[in-house]
């Protein structure tokens, strides 16, 4: 699990229509100090409400809801003044929105299946300002949700670009990137930018599904080593 990044508390704001599912999520995160839930919200437009009440940092936001559903809930978060991030919640298998989530800005997505050591892990990534990868959903994505596209031709990359690339495919941070390649946190986050800018994406999510639809990265399942 990524340590605590700083003594400030990570303000975050749940957005479900499901009680449970908010009250689940609000007991794992905030059995962590350094976490704290300032909001709760059951559909998009109290998300809104809620947001600009509280100020979080991160924002859990469920895709199905009533009303203003997840994706039109994200592009309205994201366009107020200093914005919080936005972690879209999924059941993802018969979710056919995260795509349209992922382009309205959010920062990744989170499975609800997930276990609770991956929504914390997920929730303190998101705080440091890095997109979420989750390898599984990620694959599925660019299998089910986005047409093939032709075998990347693009500006080659250099051999260790495509070992980031191929890390970050695996669901790996910046930092255990850096571990894994004996290389300094600020290295990786270049390698990274200048992979963005190569394959024209917007984050790291992008950047995987690129990456998988163009041959970059192979679709069957990754591990990190």
């Amino acid at each position: 699990m990524t340590e605590p990044i700083s003594t400030e508390q990570i303000r975050v704001v749940l957005v479900d229509d499901e009680p449970l599912v908010r009250q689940g999520v609000r007991t794992i995160l905030e059995s962590e100090p350094d976490i704290r839930v300032v909001g709760e919200a059951a559909d998009g437009a109290e998300a809104l409400t809620v947001v600009r009440r509280h100020r979080p940092d991160l924002v859990c936001m469920d895709v199905r809801m009533p009303g203003i559903d997840g994706i039109q809930a994200t592009e309205r978060v994201l366009a107020l003044d200093d914005p919080p991030r936005v972690l879209v919640v999924t059941t993802f298998g018969s979710d056919d929105h995260v795509l349209g989530a992922l382009r309205a800005g959010a920062s990744g997505f989170l499975l609800k299946r997930s276990s609770a050591e991956a929504i914390i892990t997920a929730v303190r990534t998101a705080a440091t300002g890095e997109s979420i990868v989750f390898p599984e959903a990620v694959r599925a994505l660019a299998m089910r949700s986005v047409p093939k596209a032709p075998r990347y031709d693009g500006p080659a990359l250099t051999d260790r670009e495509a070992e980031v690339l191929s890390l970050v495919a695996a669901g790996m941070t910046n930092a255990e990137i850096a571990a894994e390649l004996f290389l300094g946190v600020e290295t990786v986050r270049t390698h990274m930018s200048r992979l963005l800018g190569k394959l024209g994406a917007r984050d790291r999510t992008q950047a995987v599904v690129i990456a998988y639809q163009t041959g970059l990265v192979p679709l069957e399942p990754t591990e990190p080593r």
